[in-house]
């Protein structure tokens, strides 16, 4: 006969702090597996029989289920049904049920564990949101508002993400593709972990449109501690953007971002060398021109060309006509 004891190290098994429920304030009574997902019976380990209004002890009347979202286990999508019981006081007649707050928001479908494993999916993981939902169980706007809900509540609400910001960076993000509405969004975000050395880009907040007004208001809206610490502003070559600096933070250095420099030098070289090849030949590039075949690896830079991709713009820059495209490619690879 095998020895059922078992080994060190091992206890009994709980579904309850398997399914990380204890943090909650639940424990299960009861699963069910269906095809598509496994289904928890739960109820709510603390009692709630006190009276909100007169704090007198009420009667139990009845329960109610109500049905959460939580986090999937094997990636199976996981339902608590949580018996929650309702009281009846008996002297002022009062009406409420049990507590689940520490399980979820009011009316939310997602548990609290469910929620941060979205987020934690989305911002660490890089899931979509369609892959969250079908982790979850639930319809894509389901977890799309959860998300945006508790993201605006840890990063929107958080009265401390200004502090220490130095450098910001700003630039437009097209967000909808739809005729209705505005599709752009205004993105500002703190580099200066990036230039102390000390960490990535944060996102600081996002404002609908892309205008100076929508920049400019949103530095108006910052407190004066904040203004006045910002000492460089990264952006692109939009005017809106730098005049609405100048006139909010005056002292700060405006300065083109690294990613928008690159591509100003990468338009003038490509416009250098569709002159260059109208002139030479009278027409747009062909497939056999040497200007046309080398146009990507020019805006390859120098140190980080290939043996063969250097012997083809070695052979390029011979013909003293290219004269000019050599001369901005150098300018431009420095």
């Amino acid at each position: 006969m095998s020895d059922a004891t078992p080994p060190a190290g091992f206890g009994r098994p709980d579904l309850t702090a398997f399914a990380r429920l204890d943090g909650l304030g639940l424990s299960v009574t009861g699963q069910r597996l269906e095809p598509d997902r496994a289904v928890l019976a739960c109820r709510v380990v603390e009692p709630d029989q006190w009276c909100r209004r007169c704090g007198s002890e009420g009667a139990a009347r009845d329960t109610v289920i109500r049905r959460l979202a939580h986090e999937p286990l094997g990636w199976r999508p996981t339902v608590l049904e949580v018996v929650v019981r309702r009281y009846r006081c008996a002297d002022c007649g009062h009406v409420w049920r049990q507590d689940t707050s520490a399980a979820a928001e009011p009316r939310a479908k997602l548990s609290r564990t469910g929620l941060r494993w979205a987020l934690e999916g989305i911002v660490v993981a890089h899931l979509t949101v369609a892959r969250v939902a079908e982790g979850l169980g639930v319809a894509w706007d389901t977890a799309n508002n959860a998300v945006l809900a508790e993201g605006k509540r840890l990063l929107i609400n958080d009265p401390t993400r200004f502090e220490g910001v130095k450098v910001i960076g700003v630039d437009e993000h097209v967000w909808r593709h739809t005729r209705r509405g505005d599709k752009y969004v205004t993105v500002i975000i703190d580099l200066t972990p990036v230039r102390d050395g000390a960490g990535p880009a944060r996102l600081l907040d996002m404002v609908e449109g892309r205008s100076k007004a929508a920049f400019k208001t949103w530095l108006a809206d910052r407190d004066d501690a904040f203004r006045d610490a910002v000492e460089v502003v990264a952006m692109d070559g939009f005017t809106g953007f730098k005049t609405a600096a100048a006139e909010e933070i005056p002292d700060a250095v405006t300065v083109m971002d690294p990613f928008h420099v690159v591509r100003l030098a990468g338009d003038a070289l490509d416009r250098c060398r569709r002159r260059v090849q109208l002139a030479i030949h009278g027409h747009r590039g062909f497939r056999d021109d040497p200007l046309y075949k080398s146009r990507r690896t020019l805006h390859t830079g120098a140190d980080l060309l290939t043996d063969k991709q250097s012997d083809r713009l070695r052979a390029l820059f011979v013909d003293d006509a290219h004269v000019e495209v050599e001369a901005t490619w150098v300018s431009t690879s420095a």
